[in-house]
């Protein structure tokens, strides 16, 4: 959906249902119900404010920023949603944090798979919820009860999750319920990665140039929070 601007005085609504929407409405059985909806600034640059301060970039952006025409590809759509506080007076969001199960920080190292290395194909992947350094507890609101998971379909899966949906450029989303955290942590949840098992004729179509790895990426978003992270994915061809 898109809020066209005609420099008039009604606003005018680009609605469009994606291609999952749209599925579930040729299946005519009653079951289609748009039940919530949620709004994105992805087409915002906040620099404006940072050049023009808040009057004068606020103005220069509803003027001048353009807006995308509605997607039809559920997994392009808002990539950054707009998050709501019942407390007006929140002033800082938590960080959210990714780990392999040896603590390294995937942010900066990703995670390595290697074909044929049938000892090591999966990752333990742990997300943690914090309030930062010097602020206060993490708001109720921003408190994640699940964190939305989106790989690639073709290479990658969450062991023992199912994927929600599956969009037909291969993006699969996976819910990972979160828990709990102790100490600083608010929240916290584990996934498993799991590498699919790939003939060498798919890994020949997807690998880079030289035909040695497969680059892919992980993100992983916060329910309520609206927090994502990513990280990279290296698929090797074979074990040395």
């Amino acid at each position: 959906m898109g809020f066209l601007d005609h420099s008039t005085n009604n606003i005018i609504v680009d609605a469009v249902l994606t291609d999952a929407g749209r599925r579930a409405l040729a299946r005519n059985n009653n079951d289609f119900k748009i039940a919530q909806f949620a709004f994105g600034d992805d087409e915002v640059d906040y620099d404006i404010i940072k050049q023009y301060g808040r009057t004068v970039g606020k103005e220069k952006i509803e003027k001048n920023t353009p807006i995308m025409e509605a997607l039809t590809a559920g997994s392009l759509a808002l990539k950054h949603k707009l998050v709501g506080a019942s407390n007006e007076f929140a002033t800082h969001f938590p960080l959210l944090t990714l780990a392999a199960q040896n603590s390294t920080d995937l942010s900066t190292d990703g995670v390595t798979f290697t074909r044929g290395d049938n000892t090591n194909r999966t990752k333990n992947i742990t997300i943690n919820l914090a309030a930062a350094s010097g602020t206060p507890e993490v708001e109720e609101d921003f408190l994640d009860s699940s964190f939305r998971v989106e790989l690639n379909n073709l290479f990658l899966t969450i062991s023992g999750n199912s994927a929600d949906i599956i969009f037909p450029d291969n993006i699969s989303i996976h819910e990972v319920v979160a828990r709990a955290g102790d100490a600083s942590v608010a929240q916290t949840a584990n996934f498993t990665l799991e590498l699919k098992e790939m003939t060498d004729t798919n890994f020949a179509l997807y690998s880079n140039t030289g035909g040695s790895i497969i680059t892919t990426f992980v993100k992983v978003t916060g329910i309520n929070s609206g927090l994502s992270k990513s990280f990279k994915v290296t698929i090797n061809k074979n074990a040395t």
